[in-house]
């Protein structure tokens, strides 16, 4: 279901529907989400699975985002080869992916961006500048867009522990940092709706960072 979602956010991408392709990218993330929750609670794993998983990521929330991001630049690029870089957050996203399978750091936090993170950061930002006028003031400016753009690709790589959502228990002293980030998804999502997913990436980022600094010896 997440590779059926990411294929038909592409299709709708080259129809120039861009709202319709991130709804799709939104019901991708789900299914990404429930694949582990169901694996974890039925206790089955298989090698096949892991790769399965990967090879659905690539499609969803790497080939997916490059479009939508190409589609955006191509606005205020017509004619240009600018939109076509749009292409590295495939790329990256790739190298992410493969770097996940094989970095054995990565069972109680990510090393990087998690692909799921910057596609839903990326292709949501339309929502944002349909709420606020400084959004699409933001988002409208090519440069920007690209750069920012650019930057979260490089961002999937980067030796940057991040928070993973994984509890192995509920006491509010060790899942501090992972409250806070739900708190930010409740306070922003229920007001703005899909146009508040950006500001949950980016606090879910900026947290991680904080985490990081506080306690050096947990990253």
């Amino acid at each position: 279901m997440n590779l059926a979602s990411g294929m038909a956010g592409i299709y709708f991408v080259l129809e120039g529907k861009l709202h319709y392709a991130i709804y799709f990218i939104l019901a991708a993330a789900v299914f990404d989400f429930l694949d582990g929750l169901l694996a974890r609670l039925l206790k089955v794993h298989s090698e096949i699975g892991k790769q399965l998983d990967s090879l659905a990521d690539m499609v969803t929330f790497g080939v997916l985002p490059s479009f939508v991001v190409y589609k955006l630049l191509e606005v205020s690029f017509p004619d240009d080869f600018l939109p076509f870089l749009a292409y590295f957050i495939g790329i990256q996203s790739a190298l992410r992916l493969a770097k996940f399978n094989v970095d054995t750091r990565q069972t109680d936090r990510f090393i990087g961006v998690p692909t799921p993170a910057n596609a839903l950061l990326l292709c949501t930002l339309p929502f944002l500048a349909d709420q606020f006028e400084w959004a699409q003031k933001l988002i409208g400016n090519g440069y920007f867009l690209l750069g920012f753009s650019l930057f979260m690709a490089l961002l999937l790589t980067v030796e940057l522990p991040l928070i993973a959502l994984k509890f192995k228990n509920f006491r509010f002293s060790d899942n501090l940092f992972r409250y806070l980030v739900i708190s930010i998804g409740i306070v922003s999502i229920i007001p703005l709706g899909i146009a508040g997913v950006p500001f949950v990436i980016l606090g879910y980022i900026l947290l991680s960072l904080v985490e990081s600094w506080i306690k050096p010896d947990e990253t």
